[in-house]
């Protein structure tokens, strides 16, 4: 880590509450790093001010801050886009744009080449600029930019061969999880998707090209990588590259959501709440969730409305709580059933599959399994449980045991995503 307190950096933007990037920078240096979210007639005072040391740039003003600085640097001025911002000794505006190296890493990672193939980006602002310029350095066939008003069927018709796709645009960011800026349909030779978002971990575009079988490259890296670039224009100070993988493991750790699945009387809420205590996380129980949105209890809602609203009703909670972040989520034993509470838990969760002997299941007060054995449920079940689940523990009669088993299984999930 780099030791410079004296430094005050920080991220201008807007919205900003989003932003992992404080955490970031917390584990890159120790210096002073705020959030500065700024309404568009704000940016102009605020850099002429200059009472910072250093600052990030985000969406929506990578271009817009560019008239107000000194010097740009010749790698930013063709790009056309600045996200970093350093004052220099003299207390002249320098600009930068990392992320390039943040986007070119990201790529890398993934194994997403761009040489000799059809590009389409989606989005024309600062990051679009950025991801443009990565493409045509690295020898793509060609690179084609989708703005907001050309986003239709009818224009995107006219580029189905495209082979990348990448979005640079907002839609589907944290709070709007679950939209998606395109139909993937469209593209039929489409071999990779990329997004450059990184709340929720998984984009619904993201999870759409899982479906397809392509490769994905989602945002955190590149965030990660662009701010190991940054700290070192803040600091003058070289940040060795692994510390690039050690914090992108760290992020996601302390960001996803843990969610719990498996059979009813497993032990989800139980174990649950152990683990949200140890991690200082909310706990949230799905089940307790629906008993507040329906106003009475499960049983009832079984009895008087019958499964199907049940099951609904549990989508709709499942959708609010899975859209936030660092949370432990015990979920109902029956809640992967659905397709779409399953693409709920990959978009911002790591689910682990708690299994127990089947003998030992507690069915007290769970209408299903009054009506099936434990043997039925789980023959109907275990398909779906298998295929949401990241990771799985056998749940051990001592509580602690199995805490030590989760920790780990989540861990080795996470540095496998």
């Amino acid at each position: 880590m780099i030791h410079r307190k004296e430094l005050r950096c920080g991220l201008i933007g807007n919205p900003l509450g989003h932003s992992y990037s404080p955490e970031i920078h917390a584990l890159l240096a120790d210096y002073e790093y705020r959030l500065f979210p700024l309404e568009e007639e704000e940016v102009a005072p605020f850099l002429a001010a200059r009472a910072f040391d250093a600052i990030n740039v985000t969406i929506p003003y990578k271009k817009t801050v560019m008239p107000y600085l000194d010097e740009i640097s010749p790698e930013a001025r063709r790009i056309g886009s600045v996200n970093t911002i350093v004052r220099d000794g003299d207390g002249r505006l320098l600009g930068y744009n990392t992320d390039y190296a943040g986007f070119s890493f990201m790529l890398r990672r993934r194994g997403i080449a761009l040489s000799g193939k059809k590009v389409l980006i989606l989005g024309s602002g600062g990051a679009c600029a950025t991801v443009k310029t990565v493409a045509e350095d690295a020898g793509a066939e060609s690179v084609t930019v989708i703005g907001r008003r050309d986003n239709n069927p009818q224009t995107l018709v006219l580029h189905a061969g495209a082979e990348v796709l990448i979005n640079t645009t907002p839609v589907g960011m944290f709070p709007n999880n679950g939209q998606s800026p395109v139909d993937l349909s469209l593209f039929p030779r489409l071999e990779a998707v990329a997004d450059v978002i990184y709340n929720p971990a998984r984009t619904a575009l993201i999870l759409d090209a899982e479906q397809k079988g392509v490769k994905t490259a989602s945002g955190l890296p590149m965030l990660v990588a662009q701010a190991k670039a940054a700290a070192e224009l803040f600091t003058g100070e070289h940040v060795p590259d692994e510390e690039t993988e050690r914090i992108i493991r760290a992020v996601s750790l302390v960001k996803r959501n843990i969610a719990l699945i498996g059979m009813p009387g497993a032990g989800k809420s139980t174990l649950g709440r152990a683990l949200a205590r140890q991690l200082g996380r909310d706990f949230v129980d799905l089940d307790d969730e629906i008993v507040k949105a329906a106003g009475k209890p499960i049983p009832e809602i079984f009895a008087e409305d019958g499964e199907p609203a049940f099951r609904d009703l549990e989508s709709a909670c499942l959708a609010q709580i899975s859209a936030r972040s660092s949370l432990v989520i015990a979920t109902g034993g029956g809640a992967v059933i659905r397709a779409e509470n399953r693409r709920l838990l990959r978009q911002n969760s790591t689910a682990v599959l708690l299994r127990r002997p089947l003998g030992e299941l507690d069915s007290n007060g769970r209408p299903l399994s009054k009506l099936h054995s434990a043997e039925e449920l789980w023959a109907a079940r275990r398909a779906y449980y298998e295929s949401a689940a990241d990771a799985e523990i056998t749940v051990e009669p001592d509580v602690s045991r199995s805490l030590e088993k989760l920790l780990a299984a989540i861990e080795a999930a996470d540095a496998d995503a």
